[in-house]
């Protein structure tokens, strides 16, 4: 039989030896009292690449983008967001259930607000409306098909809001991924905002964590409300150690991901049927669209291809490390089949 390709998600992916070998051999130390070496090894390094000043291991990129909104709301402030940003759709949400703030889609062309939306969508202070506070970005876009935005994209937001007295966060779970297809430094995509979030288990391929990085400040006041919502870890240096080997060896190769993602979008293509914006397949996630996407997802299971379906009409599939090139063909020849099924 052969092996299962799993396109459901990058967090399907195992440590590396390497990664493994790091764990096993990590000094460790309470991190609640700070005394974690490998923790603060990786803290540091974090927000060194992402261009801030301090950072804090969070055991997920849910609860560091919680621990964000935290830190930086009051309760009943308004969190300006794409429509489609995943704090809205996949956090089960915690910005209204346990931050209390109130989250304010907006419509937007691409996956990430401008300023010229955001000047239509955020009102001044008003005593009759939530107070403004939080703008929220994402790099890449997930439910965009992994789109990368360049830096002036992030500078251009982060001045807009500064100047109206708001914060900025970048949900970047994916942002190396987008330094990697822009070519350029991590940093040049999140030093504007005020913090970013770096999940280091979907491509990266560590096994658990985020790191959330910002000022001095503001992780100070994060690490508070991570103790808040039981994110305060004891020897957790055997889990950062793995992803200290994920930003030091394995940022480079996203590309070959990147590589996969673009064949298997233009094989997608050219089946009868399906759908493909090739244009908008900057990195490592293609959306396909279909007639009927659950159909189609349950006869890809069938044939060792797995996927995931967003909507009736979407089915989302995202390369990685352990999808080589013969698992995208198989993955183009299975939906091909699998959308003439679907039609019967």
């Amino acid at each position: 039989m052969q092996p299962v390709v799993d396109l459901r998600s990058d967090t399907v992916t195992q440590p590396t030896e390497r990664m493994r070998e790091a764990m096993a051999a990590a000094r460790v130390g309470d991190d609640v009292f700070r005394e974690d070496p490998t923790v603060a090894e990786l803290e540091q390094l974090a927000a060194r690449m992402v261009g801030h000043r301090a950072g804090l291991f969070c055991s997920s990129g849910t609860m560091a983008n919680l621990v964000a909104v935290l830190a930086h709301c009051q309760r009943g402030d308004a969190v300006f967001a794409d429509t489609d940003a995943h704090v809205l759709h996949y956090e089960a949400g915690g910005l209204a259930v346990l931050a209390g703030t109130f989250p304010q889609p907006i419509r937007t062309a691409d996956g990430n607000p401008t300023p010229e939306e955001l000047e239509a969508a955020v009102p001044p202070p008003d005593v009759h409306r939530p107070h403004p506070r939080l703008v929220w970005l994402e790099n890449t876009h997930n439910r965009a098909g992994g789109v990368a935005y360049p830096p002036e994209r992030t500078a251009a937001v982060a001045w807009w809001a500064h100047a109206r007295g708001l914060r900025v966060h970048l949900d970047g779970a994916r942002l190396f991924n987008a330094a990697v297809a822009l070519g350029v430094p991590a940093a040049d995509l999140a030093s504007p905002a005020d913090s970013v979030m770096v999940s280091l288990s979907k491509g990266l391929s560590a096994p658990v964590g985020s790191v959330l990085c910002g000022s001095e400040e503001f992780i100070e006041h994060a690490r508070r409300w991570r103790k808040v919502v039981g994110g305060g870890m004891r020897q957790v240096g055997v889990l950062a150690a793995a992803g200290l080997v994920a930003l030091r060896e394995m940022v480079d190769r996203l590309a070959e991901d990147h590589r996969r993602a673009r064949a298997l979008a233009e094989g997608l293509a050219q089946v009868p049927g399906v759908a493909v914006d090739t244009h908008r397949v900057h990195t490592n996630i293609v959306l396909a669209r279909v007639a009927d996407a659950a159909a189609v997802v349950e006869h890809l299971r069938a044939h060792g291809v797995l996927a995931l379906a967003l909507d009736p009409h979407t089915i989302r599939f995202v390369t990685h490390r352990h999808v080589d090139d013969e698992g995208v063909e198989r993955a183009v020849r299975a939906m091909r089949e699998a959308v003439v099924s679907a039609r019967r």
